[in-house]
């Protein structure tokens, strides 16, 4: 049962899958292109700002792709109105933990591709002297934001198509919003201390702050 619920999520997510594993595999080959291309003038710190600012789109890809592929999870349960989930001969919990693991094992391609992606880019660039990779824990981390993103949009997704619309509509957007504050500059005191309650921990997106460095100190 598990392979026909992974297959029919490929067919609803591949799209998504696809795109989200290329630009997994091309951010750190294109973060690191100055170091790639064995350039000595390269200074530290502009490398370091280079990559710290291709660096806010790992938490923009992760978000979009836990989003995506819950939203694929459950748009066969909602255009057959439920009616095949109800009709298993298992229990429902049984049947959210396929459709769940199901998601996962998909999004573990993505994941797979920065892990990759990083470990070639930082084993095959000239860095400055003092600075170091960290491939791994940025795939690790990666694929935590994934792990919350797809865990929280999915629990939301599993209730009625309209309401799950609402509600990811507006987190979506509120993530969007903080995102591209936080590149541009600019300050979010109209939101309140939302953003603090959502990206600063415990809040549920705290994973997703922060920089996100493929080469630091």
């Amino acid at each position: 049962m598990f392979r026909v619920i992974l297959w029919s999520e490929w067919k609803w997510s591949r799209l998504a899958i696809t795109l989200g594993t290329i630009a997994g595999f091309g951010l750190p080959m294109v973060s690191l292109r100055g170091a790639l291309s064995g350039d000595p003038a390269e200074k530290p710190a502009e490398l370091l700002r280079a990559v710290q600012a291709w660096g806010t789109l790992y938490p923009a890809l992760a978000g979009t792709l836990g989003l995506l592929m819950a939203i694929a999870a459950w748009a066969p349960d909602h255009r057959g109105r439920h009616v095949l989930a109800l009709s298993l001969p298992i229990p429902r919990w049984r049947y959210v933990l396929l459709r769940f693991g199901a998601g996962m094992t998909l999004l573990s391609l993505p994941i797979a591709a920065v892990l990759v992606s990083g470990l070639i880019a930082t084993g095959t660039a000239s860095l400055p002297e003092g600075l170091h990779g960290y491939p791994v824990a940025l795939a690790v981390r990666f694929a935590l934001a994934v792990l919350v993103a797809f865990s929280l949009f999915f629990a939301i997704s599993g209730s009625t198509a309209r309401t799950a619309g609402i509600i990811l509509g507006t987190i979506g957007g509120l993530i969007v919003i903080t995102i591209l504050a936080g590149v541009a500059g600019v300050n979010v005191e109209f939101l309140g201390r939302i953003p603090a309650a959502v990206f600063d921990w415990p809040g549920p997106f705290a994973i997703f702050a922060g920089r996100w460095m493929l080469i630091d100190v």
